[in-house]
């Protein structure tokens, strides 16, 4: 199926995107259409899936699971190294679906892939991790002459919802760590994005996944809330907007939960900051896929003495930013997901000016081409302070006292990361210590990820980490053995009758 869709591709035809049920690329359900929001033609299409199909994809699942419970985490580790590979081998034609589905550039798309690699070598190296522990039971009186030991156990059966914004790597964190775990896995692709989720999964087939440790869905909201309900899941992983998290979350009812959900990322730039490197790595971060990314740089703090340097800084470095072709390797923005999500840049721009702001640059759209928009100075009220935009839009904000505005930054509902400019290292435990956020990046803005390293939020930013060290802790359970009355400690609790 992945040498069929990298040809398609190739060829410029619509990738037809196939579900993976029972072993098989098949699927009978109505085709929904996607289109290109550059091209605005139809790039791929996929089955939604049918409740009866549904169903079966959660029975097999549960029957296959404990089969893929007895594959030795080495020969899962072999199996996501060679994905690592193959993913580097086709990375072009990869990045290239990725920017026909999404309008992502492809100069991003290729980074992403090249994440993708990077992220099933974690997961391999991961996968042979996996251990237990021998516990200290004799330490206390009760224990003595006792041995009990852990390890950690597959859950069994996983749901992997993935978001359109980054759906390769996502996948490949949610489903590589869930195979490593040993789990068998149902993925829920997003509908922007069927082709390049079913390159992901064929990617892994490709490279020895067995069938049994997989299978693929397409659709959409009722797709999703129906995989959730069923009680043959064990645990779920999703990545998306807070709404839908908390949709999730009661259609799964007592079910372990990973979610990674929205941010509305605050950069805080100090008096003592490198401004035009701040500024530079603010325009570069802030308009990357767009702005469609849950850490994307959407609210900037700088101190007022310099906070007129700054803004002259960001905005000559964002004129620099290449607008166009997505498939074109010297664009930096590409389109929005679709025209509604551009139209709320545009949208909230305006209610910004409204309210007394100034927007510097951007605040149009062409189809789904949302200009790089900056807005100085708007009020807290402001939708594009209060709520997440995810898209291509920047506000920024003086501020006089550090107190301040580590309160101001933590006004949101959102809690994901944040970044720090400043070489004061007292301000950066203080901000550390107070930010409510799940991450702090220092000397750099709040869009930084690394994929071995936990990754998460608090607050309406969910819970849970997503990076395969700390999923494998949510996708699998301790089991303990109690060995009564057979010890490895001591088990006597004196000596006195052997010295009288």
């Amino acid at each position: 199926m992945l040498e069929v869709i990298l040809k398609t591709v190739a060829d410029a035809d619509v990738v037809d995107a196939q579900p993976f049920l029972a072993g098989t690329w098949s699927g009978d359900g109505p085709a929904a259409e996607r289109s290109g929001p550059y091209l605005r033609r139809t790039v791929s299409r996929a089955p939604t899936a049918l409740p009866a199909e549904i169903d079966r994809a959660v029975d097999d699942a549960r029957r296959y699971a404990p089969q893929v419970a007895t594959l030795a985490p080495a020969a899962r580790a072999e199996i996501l190294q060679r994905a690592s590979v193959a993913a580097l081998a086709h990375r072009d034609r990869l990045a290239q679906l990725l920017a026909l589905e999404l309008g992502k550039p492809v100069k991003d798309s290729r980074v992403e892939i090249e994440r993708v690699a990077s992220t099933f070598e974690v997961c391999a190296a991961e996968a042979r991790r996996i251990d237990g522990e021998t516990l200290p039971v004799a330490g206390w009186n009760t224990g003595v002459g006792n041995s009990a030991f852990t390890y950690r156990a597959p859950a069994g059966v996983a749901l992997a919802i993935t978001p359109f914004n980054a759906p390769a790597n996502l996948l490949a964190h949610k489903l590589g760590a869930s195979f490593a775990a040993g789990n068998t896995t149902l993925v829920k692709a997003p509908p922007q994005a069927p082709g390049i989720s079913a390159a992901v999964v064929a990617l892994l087939l490709d490279s020895g996944m067995p069938y049994q440790a997989v299978q693929l869905l397409h659709g959409g909201g009722d797709v999703g809330a129906a995989l959730c309900a069923a009680t043959e899941v064990d645990v779920i992983s999703f990545t998306g907007s807070a709404a839908t998290g908390a949709a999730v979350a009661r259609a799964a009812g007592a079910k372990r939960l990973a979610l990674e959900l929205g941010g509305n990322a605050a950069t805080i730039v100090c008096e003592d900051a490198d401004i035009a490197a701040a500024a530079k790595t603010a325009a570069r971060t802030g308009y990357s896929n767009s702005g469609q990314s849950c850490i994307s740089v959407q609210r900037v703090y700088v101190h007022r003495s310099r906070y007129a340097d700054f803004l002259d800084a960001f905005a000559a470095a964002v004129d620099t930013l290449v607008i166009g072709d997505p498939m074109d390797p010297l664009t930096d923005i590409g389109s929005m997901v679709d025209q509604d999500a551009a139209e709320r840049v545009v949208r909230w721009s305006a209610e910004a000016k409204d309210l007394g702001a100034t927007v510097l640059r951007g605040g149009t759209r062409d189809g789904a081409t949302a200009a790089p928009t900056i807005i100085a100075g708007p009020p807290a009220n402001a939708s594009v302070v209060v709520h997440e935009v995810f898209g291509a839009l920047v506000a920024v904000m003086p501020y006089d006292d550090f107190d301040t505005v580590i309160g101001e930054c933590n006004a949101s509902r959102y809690g994901l990361q944040a970044g720090l400019y400043t070489h004061d290292i007292n301000r950066i435990f203080t901000a550390w210590r107070r930010l409510e956020v799940g991450g702090l990046i220092v000397n750099g803005t709040s869009n930084y990820r690394l994929d071995h390293i936990p990754f998460g939020g608090v607050k309406d930013s969910g819970f849970g980490r997503e990076s395969p060290r700390w999923l494998i802790d949510d996708y699998t359970v301790v089991k303990t053995l109690m060995l009564r009355n057979l010890t490895i400690w001591g088990d006597r609790h004196d000596l006195t009758k052997e010295n009288q």
